[in-house]
């Protein structure tokens, strides 16, 4: 340390009190005062002060600067960041831990400042932290992992960025497999722009010359063994990917006199089944000739199964040694596809085989660590010349000039236009208005009186008129539950879904979960609010790969049919043929009740009506992504119920970010 070390700093604040008792650092100060400190507000999470501490040993004290390192890589992680930016650290400590939207707070009278922290440390630049982590023998550069002249170590700088080694390795084998499938463009295919001819007649609201990026999406991957198509609710993603399989299954059939291996799969069983349910109602509608009809699959599965996840531990069956046998996969949702499971799914593809990811770029990220599609998608904002040309000629169209190039724009297709929501739609507005941070449009959404959505002030109307909302959309499955046989009751229970951003909480899920079940239980819809009951819906939280059921997969409590006096719960089978299979209650430990679910748990579904609860104060995790992405799972109405009226247009100017360098080491590899 140096001479600015010096003792923790209180907040600049006339209000503050003395500073007498506050944690202090300097070289023989503890900072495991601070993490103590740090831990009960809330900004530390016990996993990374254990990491510090594993990191340093009994050290502590005298290596703050890698003890605070190894605490903030750690804690990254535990929000979804695949690394800790140095520079932002220092910049906004509170960009960096769960802090409030103020990057300080009151403990025992004092104010404990994120910032203050670091200048005591003498950290006063990037630099100077970047020494004081190279001479550890803990951290290890990432030029010499490249060069194979070292042994890893528990952490590794890349830049100004600390990984640790586990995802810094993870993201490099996922740059290498994913550069790998970007290979040139290959002759032109006569018979190529014959077929996007014939999927892609001039409509009648398609402008002359106007571009139809369904069909430029089609050619694209066509024409690529990694092809990204993202689009929004109702941009036709459905039946992109259906004329991309017809015409890949006609060239096949053409030139090899059998069809291409094809399988779907999306992250979650509930974003399998609405794929599947999707593909199959489209089929029939899109492809007339039947010899394609057979050749194109309408089940999908859900990664895990289909990589062949393997019990109590974190490998798939589906590897490098033992790849997935076909020749094209289609993955729905692909935003919800975190770091380590995009690289086991590159590594699970052969060389040969077409990747198409599909999915929404600003909906949520994962919940693990990565936000893969996001960073795909990014700054995609122009083909190279050679591509521009190549689907100008195959497309029949002239595409708008840009003069930006990023080295994944050759694989990337965006779809805008939503043919889900019209002008009188204000789902459609409300999501527009939101994903453009524009909180004036949002509050014009509400002045516009359309019918689709609403808004319930909890602070007037409290929690009455929300309760009395829910238990009116879940009556449409509970009254009629004795005559419903399970398919129809597990698509009853489809209709309507809470939403909330937080899990703890009145406003949470867990509060809203308990006061839902005693409302429907005082209105004689179920019979009991705690343990296994008939009309219980209940969410899978853990894989469980023995019993076929992964996290999200949603379930129903119904009587047995074969034996009433007994329950079962039933779920949608991964086999849509088979309709639905059940098991004992007593089988199922890793489920919870759901008649409220966070906005996260819910990517991949669609509900015919919605109600979204947000909490009564602003948080970190309430964000325009999962405002966009709660309100863009109805599909009929929606409703927003908040105790703040001004929270909604507030979080609009509130954007995830996820510290990760994906594009930027894509970059390195193809300059190689």
């Amino acid at each position: 340390m140096n001479e600015h070390t010096s003792q923790l700093s209180l907040l600049d604040d006339a209000s503050a009190p003395a500073a007498s008792q506050a944690p202090s650092l300097d070289n023989e100060g503890d900072l495991g005062q601070v993490f103590d400190a740090w831990l009960e507000l809330g900004w530390l999470r016990p996993l990374d002060v254990y990491f510090a501490q594993f990191i340093v040993g009994e050290q502590t004290a005298k290596q703050p600067a890698l003890a605070l390192a190894a605490a903030l890589v750690s804690h990254q992680l535990g929000r979804g960041h695949v690394c800790l930016d140095l520079g932002r650290a220092l910049a906004d400590p509170a960009s960096v831990l769960s802090l409030p939207p103020q990057d300080g707070r009151w403990l025992d009278g004092h104010a404990i400042d994120a910032r203050a922290l670091l200048r005591s440390m003498g950290l006063l630049s990037v630099a100077q932290w970047l020494d004081i982590l190279g001479a550890a023998p803990q951290v290890v550069q990432a030029s010499t992992l490249d060069g194979g002249d070292v042994a890893p170590a528990p952490m590794v700088v890349d830049g100004q960025r600390l990984y640790l080694y586990r995802n810094w390795r993870a993201e490099g084998d996922v740059a290498a497999a994913l550069v790998a499938r970007m290979s040139p463009l290959p002759p032109l295919d006569e018979q190529l722009g014959e077929l996007l001819a014939r999927y892609f007649p001039q409509t009648e609201g398609q402008h002359e010359g106007e571009p139809d990026w369904q069909k430029v999406a089609v050619a694209l991957a066509a024409t690529q063994r990694l092809a990204v198509i993202s689009g929004g609710p109702g941009t036709g993603k459905t039946t992109t990917v259906i004329k991309l399989l017809a015409v890949l299954q006609r060239q096949a059939l053409g030139q090899q006199g059998q069809p291409l291996r094809i399988r779907l799969a999306a992250p979650t069983g509930k974003a399998a089944a609405r794929l599947s349910d999707s593909i199959a109602g489209a089929l029939h509608r899109i492809v007339s000739e039947d010899d394609l009809k057979n050749a194109i699959p309408s089940e999908a599965t859900t990664l895990h199964r289909l990589l062949g996840a393997l019990p109590d531990t974190r490998r798939f069956r589906h590897n490098e040694q033992h790849p997935l046998p076909l020749d094209v996969l289609v993955v729905d949702e692909a935003s919800m596809i975190d770091l380590d499971m995009m690289r086991s799914l590159l590594a699970a593809l052969s060389s040969d085989a077409r990747l198409v990811l599909l999915g929404d770029r600003d909906q949520l990220a994962s919940v693990e660590a990565g936000a893969v599609l996001g960073e795909l998608c990014s700054e995609s904002a122009g083909f190279s010349p050679a591509m521009h040309e190549r689907l100008e000629q195959l497309c029949g169209a002239v595409l708008p000039p840009r003069s930006l190039h990023s080295p994944l724009a050759d694989n990337v297709t965006m779809l805008e236009r939503s043919y889900r929501f019209d002008r009188d739609s204000g789902i459609g507005a409300l999501a527009r208005a939101v994903n453009a941070g524009d909180s004036a449009a949002v509050t014009a959404c509400w002045e516009a009186g359309y019918a689709d959505i609403a808004r319930v002030d909890l602070q007037q109307q409290g929690d009455a008129q929300l309760t009395a909302l829910a238990v009116d959309g879940y009556r449409h499955y509970l009254e009629p539950l004795a005559q419903l046989d399970p398919l129809e009751a597990l698509q009853r229970l489809g209709e309507f879904q809470l939403l909330c951003a937080l899990r703890r909480g009145k406003w949470g899920v867990e509060g809203l979960n308990d006061t839902i079940a005693q409302a429907l239980k005082r209105r004689h819809l179920i019979s009991h609010t705690r343990g296994w009951f008939a009309g219980r819906p209940v969410m899978v939280t853990r894989n469980d790969p023995r019993l076929g059921l992964y996290n999200g997969d949603i379930g129903l409590t119904l009587q047995d049919p074969d034996d009433p006096t007994r329950l079962r719960v039933f779920f949608a089978a991964p086999d849509r043929a088979e309709g639905v299979r059940s098991l004992a209650p007593a089988r199922l430990t890793y489920v919870e009740t759901c008649f409220a679910m966070t906005v996260h748990k819910s990517q991949g579904s669609e509900f015919s009506r919605v109600m979204l609860v947000l909490p009564e104060q602003p948080n970190p995790i309430l964000t325009r992504e999962l405002l966009y992405t709660g309100i863009t799972r109805a599909r009929t109405h929606c409703t927003i119920a908040t105790a703040a009226p001004t929270l909604i247009e507030s979080a609009t100017q509130q954007r995830i970010w996820r510290d990760a360098n994906l594009r930027e080491r894509i970059s390195r590899l193809q300059g190689e």
